[in-house]
């Protein structure tokens, strides 16, 4: 049995678009940012900042400025992704 698919472009670009994705975005950002919450000294700021570029997208940053040796030392933001289910890769591998 041969399936034939084709990718409807139009129809992924509006609901990657939709209101709907960007708030999945924003609660799984939120998510990774409560994640972190538990690996960095009490009282350290962590923001979520919502965007939007040609769909929605959020960056959660831990705003102390050890934050860099955090990360390069135990991996904050990657393993507080990582229990959030996603996936890191190094950006130039991500394509």
């Amino acid at each position: 049995m041969l399936v034939s698919f084709r990718l409807d472009s139009a129809g992924v670009r509006e609901v990657l678009r939709s209101q709907e994705v960007h708030q999945l975005v924003n609660d799984v950002a939120f998510e990774v940012a409560q994640n972190v919450g538990v690996l960095v000294p009490q009282g350290t700021e962590i923001e979520v900042r919502s965007y939007t570029t040609d769909r929605g997208a959020a960056t959660v940053v831990v705003a102390d400025r050890e934050a860099m040796g955090w990360q390069a030392r135990d991996g904050i933001l990657t393993r507080a992704a990582g229990f959030a289910r996603l996936e890191v890769r190094e950006w130039r591998n991500a394509r």
